[in-house]
This record gives structure tokens, C-alpha cells and sequence, in this order.
């Protein structure tokens, strides 16, 4: 089984995100050894942002007739695609930014909509497949908390591939990842541990799901 994986942070060391979904992909890797994995870094690796307007200008017109720029993102575009088509799972990490999804991530889904296959008539590629989806967030925003209903990316990020790509979604969630080091939430120290490691149990079982125990809590 080969599983695609996308980091959107722009931190490597010390990312909260890649730090829970790193336990999600040694679990699915303790159940296929020497799988391949296809890795997406939009956070430190950006995409070109130039090149969506390009490629759904692009998609329009037969090749022939596209200018280098639109001939160039509409390739790039169907090489998005096929990173997802050719896995068997999918895991996605996606922090929160400034309450909403950042334009790494934006572009990434942008481009990758523009090509044909993910469009009405593609006929849903990815229904089904199995995919896990990593989001942390530097405060609380949970039901009850002053900031409930300000995270603008988890829904969104959902309503792309659970509604629109169809894919058999888990997600997994970490809260107030800015506890120790934003000194105002240092009184929430014991919560903050507590999330984490429910968080860190929950990545291990859906782990173990996206491998192909779907005993695993949903």
C-alpha cells in the first residue's frame, strides 16, 4: 500500500502538525514496510501562486493553443493528481493560520481542482480511499471556549475531501500547541498536556486504521 502524504507547515523542526502526523505514518508503516511514500511539503515548498490562474485558463483550450506559462501549469496541475490517484492512503497536515487554511494548502487544492479528473465529469477518482487528516491549532477553539467558531480551515479542508473528494476521512486534532511558548497561556499548561496526549492516542489509532485495521476508532 503507498501512501501520499502533504505537510503544510512552514516549520520543519518543532511543527506540531508534522509531529502528530509522524505518528500516523509510522503506524501505517509498521503495517506496510518499505511502501512507498510520495511527500508533499506546500509550507516550505511552496507551489508557484501564479500558476492555478494559469492552468484553469489552460484547461480550457486544447494543448496546441496554451501559452508556455498555461502549458507548464496545466502539467503540473495533472502531476498533483496522479501523486493522489497512484497512492492507496492519503494523510494531510494541515496547521491552522491566522483562523483560516494557508495559501499553501489553497493553491495546492486550487491546482489540483483545475485538472479534468477532479472535476464534475471525472467521476470521483478518489471515492473511498482511505485518509487522515492532521489539524492543530495554536489556541483552544473547541465548543464552550472564547474563540469557538474562529478555526476557518478544519471545515473548509473537510468540506474538500470529504464532500467534494469523497474520501473515507479521519481527523485528528491538537489543540493549544502555543502553550510553552506564548507566556499569556502558561496556565494552561495541564490542559495543554492533556490534549496532546489525546491527541498522540488518536493519531496512533488512526494509524493503525489507515494501514488497514479498520478495528480502529473512527
Amino acid at each position: 500500500m503507498s501512501l501520499f502524504r502533504l505537510d503544510a507547515s512552514i516549520r520543519v523542526e518543532g511543527s506540531a502538525s508534522r509531529e502528530i502526523a509522524d505518528i500516523v505514518e509510522a503506524e501505517w508503516r509498521a503495517g506496510n514496510p518499505g511502501a512507498p511514500i510520495t511527500r508533499q511539503h506546500v509550507g516550505t515548498e511552496p507551489l508557484p501562486s501564479g500558476a492555478w490562474a494559469a492552468a484553469v485558463t489552460g484547461s480550457r483550450l486544447p494543448a496546441e493553443q496554451r501559452t508556455p506559462e498555461q502549458a507548464a501549469a496545466t502539467a503540473l496541475a495533472a502531476a498533483l493528481v496522479d501523486e493522489l490517484l497512484d497512492a492507496e492512503a492519503l494523510l494531510f497536515a494541515v496547521p491552522l493560520y491566522n483562523f483560516g487554511v494557508s495559501q499553501h494548502v489553497k493553491t495546492w487544492v486550487d491546482l489540483v481542482l483545475t485538472d479534468p479528473r477532479m472535476g464534475p465529469a471525472g467521476g470521483a477518482p478518489l471515492a473511498g480511499k482511505p485518509a487522515v487528516l492532521v489539524t492543530v491549532r495554536g489556541g483552544n477553539y473547541s465548543a464552550g471556549t472564547p474563540r469557538e467558531g474562529w478555526d476557518h480551515a478544519t471545515g473548509w479542508i473537510r468540506r474538500i475531501l470529504e464532500d467534494g473528494w469523497h474520501l473515507d476521512l479521519r481527523v485528528v486534532e491538537r489543540e493549544f500547541t502555543l502553550v510553552g511558548v506564548n507566556p499569556a497561556l502558561d496556565a494552561f499548561t495541564d490542559l495543554a498536556a492533556e490534549l496532546k496526549a489525546t491527541a498522540e492516542r488518536d493519531a496512533l489509532e488512526q494509524g493503525r486504521w489507515l494501514q488497514g485495521d479498520r478495528r480502529a476508532a473512527a
